[in-house]
């Protein structure tokens, strides 16, 4: 693979591209939902068309890195979400947050794109082409975006009013542009057809993955999006005189202790060689994932509700990036289709959850709506053993014998 230091840059800019993506509507709900008068379920419904953007976008983005090459996908992706972003500091209603949320999901993609295909490439190469290991320390970057973003607006939000301080991450995640039009990038796959991309969905592997996927997803966009609405929850019972402002920016902070342990997660996991029972692991932290929420249901403590999402961020980490690792390396190596479509399919988790998790707070409370993440962590386990023991076609080369010569059969 042809690249210069330039390419590993836009790579990981990319993966920190989408942690900043996946954590901005999280990160500035308790500002936005009252400056746009909506409710917890419109709320839900921007989350879902965000989503349900991305579903759409992961599918015509891997296909366009396979046809088009890595420049154009990610030159797309850091310049959408930017002017997604600011188009949210600027909205004052809910139609304006609606179209901002669908354009975010465009820029998401692209930059998740870049960053799991292009970055997962080009750090394999220090890992012996250990996919898996690869991935996970690509998106450290991920958890680096999920952290900063929170924690860069919780800071702004004492500091300037709304629309600077929203306007300030559209100006940051518009920073790598530059790298991308100066990286070297290698040219687009030869005789790259549609129906390459269709074929990868009779493959066993795939289909897996897609689902392991949308369990996942489902989680992780339902921490990201309503964990400082939850933090806000458990802090007004338990000090109901504190200022709501401070309210609101230490609520905002649950995210980035999340985001924090997710990336001590990762990297601990890009080190420990894991593809050969990546399977495994993904269960057993699906596992422990439901032990965590169910404590998360009952909690009246700030301080373990910070200690809780500390804990998911570190039992969540390895399972996506070591998803996507086991399922490249069952393949040979990633392509922006294979990786589009098993994306997309995992989005439609984060259509329906988080979405769901906000009509039912409308009625309750979202502390105890957390508990309809539990049926995805049983059916995550399940699969990910699954995946652990399906063989792709890469596999399936490997257990072919290889074809004798005639002076072989003679002796």
């Amino acid at each position: 693979m042809d690249y210069n230091i330039w390419t590993q840059v836009v790579g990981l800019s990319g993966a920190f591209g989408l942690g900043m993506c996946f954590a901005v509507l999280g990160s500035i709900a308790v500002k936005m939902m009252p400056r746009m008068n909506i409710d917890q379920a419109k709320f839900g419904t921007m989350i879902s068309a965000f989503m349900f953007a991305c579903l759409i976008a992961s599918l015509v983005v891997g296909v366009m890195m396979d046809s088009l090459g890595y420049k154009t996908v990610a030159i797309t992706g850091f310049v959408a979400a930017a002017a997604a972003i600011l188009l949210l500091a600027k909205a004052k209603s809910f139609g304006p947050g609606l179209i901002a949320c669908i354009l975010l999901g465009v820029g998401a993609m692209a930059c998740n794109t870049t960053g799991n295909v292009l970055g997962t490439a080009v750090v394999s190469k220090m890992f012996d082409g250990d996919m898996a290991s690869a991935n996970n320390l690509v998106n450290v970057f991920f958890g680096l975006g999920l952290f900063l973003t929170p924690f860069l607006v919780s800071f702004l939000f004492n500091k300037v009013s709304y629309e600077k301080a929203v306007s300030a991450l559209g100006i940051v995640i518009l920073i790598p542009l530059a790298f991308a039009v100066i990286a070297k990038y290698p040219e687009a796959p030869a005789g790259f057809a549609l129906g390459d991309a269709f074929g990868l969905l009779k493959e066993p592997a795939t289909i897996l993955a897609a689902f392991i996927l949308f369990c996942y997803i489902a989680l992780e966009s339902s921490f990201c999006n309503w964990l400082a609405p939850f933090g806000k929850e458990v802090l007004a019972n338990e000090n109901p005189d504190m200022d709501s402002e401070k309210v609101d920016a230490t609520a905002a902070r649950l995210l980035s202790a999340f985001a924090i342990a997710m990336m001590a997660g990762r990297l601990i996991t890009s080190f420990s060689g894991i593809t050969k029972f990546g399977g495994w692991l993904i269960a057993g932290a699906a596992v422990l994932a439901a032990v965590i929420i169910v404590i998360m249901t009952g909690t009246k403590s700030s301080k373990a509700a910070y200690a809780l999402a500390a804990a998911a961020g570190l039992i969540f980490a390895p399972a996506f990036p070591t998803t996507v690792g086991v399922t490249f390396a069952k393949f040979g190596g990633g392509s922006g289709s294979l990786f589009g479509i098993i994306f997309a399919v995992g989005l439609a988790g984060g259509v329906i959850v988080p979405k769901a998790i906000g009509n039912m707070a409308g009625n309750s409370t979202i502390q105890k709506s957390l508990k309809l993440l539990l049926p995805a962590c049983a059916a995550l386990a399940l699969l990910a053993i699954g995946l652990h023991y399906v063989k792709g076609p890469a596999d399936t080369a490997l257990e072919t014998p290889a074809p004798q010569t005639i002076e072989a059969v003679a002796e």
